[in-house]
């Protein structure tokens, strides 16, 4: 820790903190996308979550290509080539509007995933090891933050360009120019930002050091894997409450509340509310992990709070039934910030090809909103939230149970 601090903590800190950032920007577009997309080429709802499946599917493709990456290049240097290819994707969008092919507008979102992937890989674990493993979780709420205002800003910043009502798909050429450009400074101020290049080490006591220096392979860590099933569920889980409550909204033709001069229903804006949810729950994070709860206790209480909730969506009016979908958020906040330290724990060498396998749990984010969409043509957009239950159940299991597993 005192050679991190020698070498600028708080600074590196504040730069992680506008990778989140941009981590945030480039999958919050997504959800503007979804309706967006579904307009320009009349999709189903369920074709239409193609958007979040193309963007996700790439973290089971690039998963594990990311730690050996991040193994030959270091952490920064993952970091660097991640926004590079996050611009090309972007700048994928231009020939996909100019064409109006749906495909080529699924490559561009899978290319884009992939940069994400990769920044995903370096910058989780690397915040996890600037400090204390048992405060990990607050310095991952404290990175949420960063991420979850940047996830509102990406649809009120293409509504300014592409408008829902009067959908034009030749709208989507001049915001993913600027996009792309902007990753492409990212990707410069990545590479010449003061960031140390940290090995992970072991906050363990003595005899767990020993069982992690006798350890041969990383499937000797079953807790790795129960983290990385809890991944999957709860970036489901998210994506369906951050990515769907836009569509939800949209559908339900809310009558207007004007708020100094503001429709304050207005379908864009509820992306907003699902994140400042989040926020509420990050701020908690802050406030009460370690100090006064454990994340281990935090996880498990989030959870129950995420059944309580999940289940007042399924039976209230459909009106009030989008607010709580909005508030899921409070409940997810700490479940990231409590899984990724809980599934990394001990794995002391194995630390960068952990991280490579636990964000292939980040798939869940492309896997469960397809099935949430297949079910709200099959039965109702509201009764199809019922799918966040076995999710939370599952997340509550590795809570109270599942981080302790250990074969070594």
């Amino acid at each position: 820790m005192s050679e991190i601090k020698k070498n600028g903590y708080g600074v590196s800190i504040a730069i992680i903190g506008l990778l989140f950032f941009v981590l945030g920007f480039a999958i919050g577009i997504n959800t503007y996308l979804i309706p967006f997309l579904r307009g320009v080429f009349e999709l189903s709802t369920a074709a239409s979550y193609l958007v979040m499946a193309a963007t996700f599917s790439s973290f089971v493709v690039f998963g594990i290509p990311s730690g050996y990456i991040i193994r030959e290049i270091g952490y920064k240097g993952g970091i660097v080539l991640s926004f590079i290819i996050l611009a090309i994707g972007m700048i994928l969008f231009v020939p996909s509007a100019k064409t109006i092919s749906f495909p080529l507008f699924l490559l561009a979102l899978f290319v884009g995933g992939m940069g994400q992937t990769l920044l995903q890989t370096s910058i989780n674990p690397y915040i996890t090891i600037l400090g204390p493993e048992e405060s990990a979780a607050r310095r991952i709420c404290m990175m949420g933050i960063s991420n979850k205002i940047a996830y509102a800003l990406g649809p009120i910043v293409l509504s300014a360009f592409m408008s829902l009502q009067g959908i034009n798909v030749s709208d989507v050429v001049e915001p993913f120019y600027i996009i792309s450009a902007i990753f492409l400074v990212g990707a410069g101020i990545s590479y010449f930002a003061p960031l140390p290049e940290i090995q992970a080490g072991s906050s363990s006591t003595s005899d767990e050091f020993e069982k992690e220096n006798q350890a041969s392979s990383v499937f000797q860590f079953p807790h790795l894997f129960l983290g990385t099933v809890a991944l999957f569920l709860y970036m489901g889980v998210e994506t369906l409450s951050l990515g769907t409550v836009l569509d939800f909204a949209t559908k339900l033709e809310l009558s207007p509340f004007n708020l100094f001069g503001v429709n304050m229903l207005a379908p864009e804006l509820f992306v907003s509310y699902a994140t400042f949810s989040m926020m509420i729950g990050y701020l908690a994070g802050i406030v009460f992990i370690p100090k006064y709860i454990s994340q281990q206790k935090a996880l498990m209480y989030s959870s129950v709070l995420g059944l309580g909730t999940t289940g007042m969506i399924l039976v209230f009016p459909a009106n009030w039934s989008v607010i709580l979908v909005a508030a899921l958020g409070i409940a997810n906040a700490v479940m990231f910030p409590a899984i990724w330290p809980l599934s990394m724990a001990g794995l002391g060498k194995f630390t960068k090809t952990g991280s490579s396998i636990l964000v292939l749990g980040i798939v869940g984010g492309a896997v469960l909103p397809l099935l949430f969409g297949w079910m709200a043509d099959l039965i109702s957009y509201q009764l199809a939230y019922w799918i966040c239950l076995p999710g939370y159940l599952y997340i509550l299991y590795f809570a109270a149970k599942g981080h302790k597993i250990r074969n070594i």
